[in-house]
């Protein structure tokens, strides 16, 4: 990207009436119905589907779906507004909601003809189902190009046969978007995207996955053995599924930023009020430089990394071209949120590592926004690209 191009990416911070109510509502619901049962979610490793659906009545599960599509109309911005809150009570929640909004709807209301949109957007725009995309394999994950899974068509279907893996939503999902090779000569471009409905003979849950962190959401193996899906299923042209991939985690990284200043403003707040209680050698421990610096650097590196999240979801909203800015924002926070995690840690000292405290959960959640839709590494990777191609 061009000094230019850097200066267009500029934006007004106000939010409007409409966003900061949207942000009040989620805080509310944040902090009265998710922090206080946001370790037992962890623990049990399931977030209960009545939350879902609460988060479904609020709208935040088709947030910046149009009304006409079944969703709540609002835009980007209030939608990353929201994860943000979600995310610092239940990071677990968010990624259900996020992989939900982001990676089913988004792309349903993008490449989905008027048809699709009246069976699959309305429904899932709502909250009455619960969507999962499904483009990871055993054996290709940052490379999506290589994927094995096939798609043969047979008259008004299309037969698929292969195994999906790390599945957010998987195992509780009405809908799968699934991604298959169906000219393996033509490799990125002959990948296509079906719309699996749950039940569909051949499409079957495998292994769940035990996880070190957001262990609330469920991650399955999906497998599918002769699965025959309806020709009307297919998102796109049977040419279209990687450009329909790609457009949608540019996307989706906007929300792992959300998710990760999310995380961090958590590690901050607790270790704060921490700072404020905790004594060691006759005073407070947030009277101690070395603490003091410690938070001082998480304040201004979530600061850093929610703007950079507004910017790209600011961009998104006007239709400009965000991907290069998603992916800063992605690599930015997550850095951000690995870093306040640990330092949260280090300030609790050895209830740190206890269960009892939330600190540990935030160090385990953060990990996952370096490392989902596109690691720290493909970040670079696409940022710098992006740079070269203009020179």
């Amino acid at each position: 990207m061009t000094a230019t191009q850097q200066e267009e990416a500029s934006f007004d911070l106000t939010l409007t009436e409409e966003q900061e109510l949207v942000q009040k509502t989620a805080r509310e619901f944040a902090a009265e119905r998710l922090l206080p049962r946001a370790a037992e979610f962890d623990q049990k490793g399931e977030v209960p589907l009545e939350v879902i659906r609460e988060l479904a009545g609020l709208g935040f599960m088709g947030i910046y779906i149009p009304e006409s599509d079944g969703g709540s109309g609002l835009d980007v911005v209030s939608y990353v507004l929201a994860l943000e809150e979600i995310n610092r009570a239940c990071a677990s929640t968010g990624v259900i909601m996020s992989s939900h909004v982001s990676l089913v709807c988004d792309p349903l209301l993008r490449f989905g003809n008027d048809e699709q949109k009246a069976r699959f957007l309305r429904p899932l725009a709502s909250g009455e189902w619960l969507g999962c995309f499904a483009l990871s394999e055993p054996a290709t994950g940052s490379d999506a190009a290589a994927m094995r899974m096939t798609a043969r068509r047979t008259g008004d279907s299309w037969v698929l046969n292969g195994t999906k893996n790390f599945i957010t939503n998987g195992s509780r999902a009405d809908v799968a978007l699934v991604f298959a090779q169906t000219d393996a000569a033509q490799k990125h471009k002959g990948i296509a995207a079906f719309l699996v409905q749950k039940g569909a003979e051949g499409f079957t849950v495998g292994k769940l996955e035990h996880k070190l962190g957001i262990r609330g959401s469920d991650t399955a193996q999906l497998n599918f053995q002769d699965c025959v899906v309806p020709a009307a299923n297919l998102l796109g042209g049977a040419h279209d599924g990687f450009k329909i991939a790609l457009t949608t985690l540019d996307g989706g990284r906007i929300s792992i930023a959300a998710q990760a200043v999310g995380i961090a403003r958590a590690c901050l707040e607790d270790a704060l009020a921490y700072a404020k209680e905790r004594e060691a050698f006759g005073q407070k421990i947030g009277d101690f430089q070395a603490i003091q610096w410690m938070l001082a650097d998480m304040a201004t590196g979530i600061d850093a990394a929610r703007l950079l999240t507004w910017r790209a979801a600011a961009m998104k909203d006007r239709g400009e071209r965000y991907g290069p800015y998603a992916a800063m924002a992605k690599l930015f926070a997550s850095d951000v949120a690995m870093k306040s995690s640990r330092d949260c840690i280090q300030i609790f000292g050895g209830y740190g590592y206890l269960t009892d405290f939330p600190a540990e959960r935030h160090y385990r959640d953060a990990k996952i926004t370096e490392i989902y839709e596109g690691t720290s590494e493909i970040m670079k990777h696409l940022i710098a690209e992006d740079m070269l191609s203009d020179s």
